[in-house]
């Protein structure tokens, strides 16, 4: 496997320890995004994308982040020590949702996009500099993209299904619907009249 491309968003105006955001093109088929780059104490390192960790409330049985102290959903007190820690004693809030399972990967990965990194901050200098992290409109240009039967080989079966529409375009949920002229008073649980 080959990293083919590594694009780079320089963090602008930041006092703290985060310098970029990238992302990583495997084998100009795979692409893996929302790398941080940050500065530690023994030099920049590339953190790998996660998500937030949650947990279910003990009253109403509601997903919440392990930072929460109440439940989103009811109100209800939630234990602030529920977290598991590590050897260090640290909250674990986070887990990876891709990483290298070896430090030999993970260094590779790593070298390329320090560099890619080191690179980017000197093109930031020059006049007329662009960024390129955000262009990403040809990647989903379905006429550059191989079939995906090329791509699995011979004898692979896929279902494709339609292109996805552009974000921010969902319809109206019927809960925000149903409420819409709806009084404050018409209803009196917690987190009534948001919607």
């Amino acid at each position: 496997m080959e990293i083919t491309e590594v694009r780079i968003k320089l963090v602008q105006d930041n006092n703290e320890r985060l310098q970029a955001f990238c992302s990583v093109t495997f084998d100009d088929a795979f692409v893996v995004r929302d790398l941080k780059i940050i500065e530690g104490t023994k030099g920049s390192f590339v953190a790998m994308p996660s998500r937030k960790l949650t947990d279910r409330c003990g009253g109403c049985g509601s997903k919440n982040h392990l930072r929460a102290r109440f439940c989103n959903q009811c109100g209800h007190k939630l234990d602030e020590d529920r977290a598991i820690r590590d050897a260090d004693g640290r909250a674990k809030l986070h887990a990876d949702i891709a990483h290298p399972i070896n430090s030999a990967c993970r260094e590779v990965i790593q070298s390329a996009v320090i560099r890619a990194y080191q690179e980017e901050r000197e093109r930031s200098k020059q006049p007329g500099y662009v960024c390129t992290y955000d262009d990403l409109d040809a990647e989903y240009d379905e006429n550059l993209a191989p079939p995906v039967a090329e791509m699995a080989g011979k004898g692979a079966s896929f279902r494709s299904h339609a292109a996805h529409a552009p974000r921010g375009t969902h319809a109206p949920s019927s809960e925000s619907t149903v409420n819409a002229g709806a009084p404050e008073s018409a209803s009196k649980e917690f987190g009534a009249g948001i919607l």
